[in-house]
């Protein structure tokens, strides 16, 4: 499928690809287990990786109208390596970004933010192109990874589109397209509820911690003057 363009193998790109995607999930768990010592919360939910197949590789090419090469593939096609990050609430998803950002051996290339502006289809999402270094034998090679950041909502939402999608070959009824729309929003208004609830819970429990300290304290005062 592909020719063999020498030291640009096949099978070296795609140890690259895979090496940045352990690496880069190992590197987000790290970050999301130091985010739970220091905050005692989790922003992540869960983590989802892929690695494009050839198959896709060579429609993507295709479309945008490249030749099928290896170099061609390292250099226009961005998402081979995908990290999928969902988590519970919006806010999570801006940490999460500058967490990623502040990396030393992470270099941001692009940023995409679906969020704030969402694309016409309703899709909403927060994309970062990054490079990491993968350290080989004789060479350090900077490999791309994708990254898309988003809510449990979103990534159903997303799920529900790649199916039409490719139920309707990108042609999907205009009513079914509308609709979609509708539950983006919606998936929006929960998301945004979900977040107002959050934020009451923990100024609850705030509120409680302090009166417990205000209590111990004038009990300590109380038993120092007896």
């Amino acid at each position: 499928m592909f020719p063999d363009d020498g030291v640009n193998s096949w099978n070296t790109v795609m140890l690259l690809y895979e090496s940045a995607i352990k690496k880069f999930r190992t590197k987000v768990e790290i970050l999301n287990d130091e985010f739970q010592q220091v905050h005692q919360y989790n922003p992540i939910e869960y983590i989802k990786t892929r690695v494009k197949t050839p198959e896709s590789i060579v429609k993507k090419l295709k479309k945008h109208g490249y030749d099928i090469s290896i170099p061609n593939m390292i250099e226009y096609c961005n998402d081979i390596a995908g990290v999928r990050i969902v988590c519970s609430f919006t806010s999570d998803i801006y940490q999460i970004a500058e967490m990623i950002g502040r990396q030393a051996d992470v270099t941001v290339i692009s940023i995409k933010d679906y969020i704030k502006n969402p694309k016409a289809s309703g899709y909403k999402s927060y994309h970062m192109l990054v490079t990491i270094p993968i350290y080989l034998s004789d060479k350090t090679v900077d490999t791309k990874v994708e990254i898309q950041i988003r809510t449990i909502g979103m990534d159903f939402w997303a799920s529900l589109e790649h199916k039409i999608y490719y139920k309707f070959e990108g042609n999907a009824p205009d009513y079914i397209s509308r609709d979609l729309r509708e539950c983006s929003e919606i998936v929006s208004m929960m998301d945004t509820k979900m977040l107002q609830l959050n934020d009451a819970i923990m100024q609850t429990k705030h509120q409680e911690e302090e009166k417990l300290k205000a209590q111990r304290r004038h009990k300590n005062n109380w038993k120092e003057n007896i």
